[in-house]
């Protein structure tokens, strides 16, 4: 005989020996008062065990569970197998999500049904199951026992995970931790995409961990409200949620090297997804393997356990009050199951933290509250340790710490928007207010509650009293501006008119100088005018002089006077052609000029033609 599981024997059975040998050496608490010979005379005789022969078979079944659990086995042969498959892991979604309708008869009937279908089609792979929403577990590790995997696939529901979301992480953290493989992992998605809008980092994490992914989207661009269970739709602040195909997650399928495909309501996209992943996977074979085949001996020891149980608990007295030992308690403490998170003191760290707030010991109050939460997901220690933040005027982690609180009850959902709503009032900036006033309106819609409706019109009092200060500002400083441009306005304005002076008085004294000079250069010409004038007149009362003194002599000398006469038409002397040189280049009218004048000629009426 072998133990599968000796580690059982190895931690557990020195702790039970330990107790036990406390229990069974311990005197009866008459004993404190009475010698053992009055206690042999006080003694009745009844059928009933002592204290500690009852403690000894209880010791008797704790050492026969422990062994239980051991798993005792007899070795019955080996055997060998041989088989080839491509390993194809299967990942339902069982968020609240695929409870919509606008695929028959809902999403997650079909995925389950396409899930089943895989399995029927792909006889001899090695198939994988694993069931994800905010959280994720595996149901199934890979085997070829495809009746057992059909079992608990059909048994899947919502409400195997209780926290509600949807976590593509998580499940790839889970293909990671138990499904051992050293090369490709090939998954196989059924999910309608959850609510994120990129998977970089589930990609990332995928191409690190040797995972390719094929999906099949199981849900509709048009989408449709998810149904409860007890015929209600889910609800968003008032609004019914309508859940729609995120197609982003065929990002997460074409990264990895896999195929997205949307699903139909017929089986061709199963079937098509069947031969994509074993054209891609290289199917491998496994070798030769000789594997250990047991019978199971554990049922004997625990049969036997609870034999001694029965015996140990029927032979107590009839009284009102029975002690049961503890080591009943901590049996079932290490028996009830191998999930040892639950510690069994959970309870002494919960007294001290409230403790610790009642004390105003905040920041021990919320370390404490904070711990639990993170190990026990539980929402009543967030929500503790979110009051405690508040009460240390940490609103912002506070806010953070009520937001991870989630509770069935609309009384305790409505206090913790309510307590939401303090903590950006507390913040006190703008935009805070406005969250504060959806929080406090959200809680009014779950319960109707006097402090919160005052808190929330004193809040919508200071936020419209913010606003309208914010918009006398913004008007001060308008009609600030519109001074300032008006007053720049009005000194461009002197500057331009000054400088349009500058430049008025410039030009003026300009045309001054030159009216100046043009006056200076008429007066000049006029005076050269009178200047040549007088000696034309100098000139002609010389010529008639002249002329005079000619006649003169041409009487006295009457022979040469034709001769002489017609020299001078002829000629003309220096003096005169000077003079007229002169004449014509000061452009004044001389006689030439004045040959072209009408002249009118008398005539006598009486006059011969010839």
């Amino acid at each position: 005989m072998s133990f599968l599981h000796p580690e059982f024997l190895y931690y557990m059975l020195p702790p039970v020996f330990i107790l036990f040998v406390l229990l069974l050496t311990q005197k009866e608490s008459q004993a404190t008062f009475f010698s053992e010979p009055v206690m042999q005379k006080l003694r009745v005789s009844a059928n009933t065990l002592t204290l500690r022969a009852r403690n000894a078979l209880f010791f008797l079944m704790a050492v026969l569970m422990v062994i239980a659990l051991a798993s005792p086995v007899i070795k019955e042969g080996e055997i060998e197998i041989q088989a080839k498959s491509a390993d194809i892991i299967l990942a339902l979604d069982i968020s609240d999500s695929m409870l919509a309708e606008d695929l028959y008869p809902n999403r997650l009937k079909l995925a389950k049904h396409k899930a089943l279908e895989l399995l029927k089609m792909a006889p001899n792979e090695r198939v994988s199951v694993i069931a994800y929403a905010k959280n994720s577990y595996l149901v199934s590790p890979l085997s070829f026992d495809h009746s057992a995997v059909s079992f608990l696939l059909d048994k899947l529901d919502t409400d195997s995970i209780t926290e509600k979301g949807t976590s593509l992480l998580s499940m790839l953290e889970v293909v990671k931790n138990n499904i051992e493989s050293d090369k490709q992992k090939y998954l196989l998605v059924l999910s309608d995409g959850g609510d994120k809008e990129e998977f970089s980092e589930e990609i990332a994490f995928a191409k690190e961990n040797n995972i390719v992914l094929f999906v099949i989207g199981v849900a509709t661009p048009q989408g449709a409200p998810i149904r409860e269970k007890n015929g209600e739709f889910i609800k968003q602040n008032g609004d019914i949620v309508i859940s729609k195909l995120n197609e982003n997650i065929s990002e997460l399928a074409v990264n990895t090297g896999g195929v997205y495909i949307q699903s139909v309501n017929s089986d061709q996209d199963i079937k098509k997804m069947i031969s994509e992943i074993e054209s891609i996977a290289k199917q491998k074979e496994l070798k030769s393997k000789k594997i250990e085949k047991y019978i199971p001996l554990f049922y004997y020891p625990l049969g036997l356990a609870m034999i001694i149980f029965l015996i140990a608990t029927s032979s107590m007295s009839k009284r009102q009050h029975v002690e049961v030992p503890a080591t009943i308690l901590l049996a079932l403490a290490l028996f009830g199951g191998t999930n040892l998170k639950a510690g069994v003191l959970d309870f002494v760290d919960l007294d001290n933290a409230k403790s610790a707030y009642e004390n105003k010991e905040y920041k021990k109050a919320q370390e404490l509250y904070k711990n639990y939460a993170t190990t026990h997901k539980d929402d009543a220690s967030y929500y503790n340790s979110a009051n405690a933040l508040y009460r240390q005027k940490e609103y912002k982690k506070a806010i953070e710490h009520y937001t991870k609180a989630h509770f069935i009850d609309d009384d305790s959902e409505a206090n913790k928007y309510g307590n939401i709503g303090n903590s950006y009032a507390k913040m006190g900036d703008e935009k805070s207010l406005q969250s504060a006033i959806d929080a406090y309106k959200k809680s009014l819609k779950l319960k109707d509650d006097k402090d919160i409706r005052e808190n929330l019109e004193a809040v919508e009092k200071a936020l419209k009293k913010r606003k309208q200060q914010q918009e006398n500002k913004k008007n001060q400083d308008q009609k600030q501006q519109n001074k300032d441009q008006k007053d720049q306005k009005k000194n461009n304005d002197e500057q331009k008119k000054e400088q349009n002076d500058q430049q008025q008085n410039q030009g003026d004294s300009k045309e001054k100088q030159q009216n100046k000079k043009q006056d200076e250069k008429q007066k000049s010409e006029q005076k050269k005018q009178e200047e040549n004038k007088k000696e034309n007149e100098q000139e002609k009362q010389k010529e008639s002089e002249q002329q005079k003194q000619e006649n003169k002599e041409e009487k006295l000398d009457p022979q040469n006077s034709s001769a002489a006469q017609a020299h001078k038409q002829d000629t003309m002397s220096d003096a005169e052609e000077k003079k007229w040189l002169k004449a014509l280049n000061h452009k004044q009218k001389t006689f030439l000029y004045q040959l072209n004048q009408d002249q009118k000629i008398q005539r006598s009426e009486d006059e011969k033609p010839w």
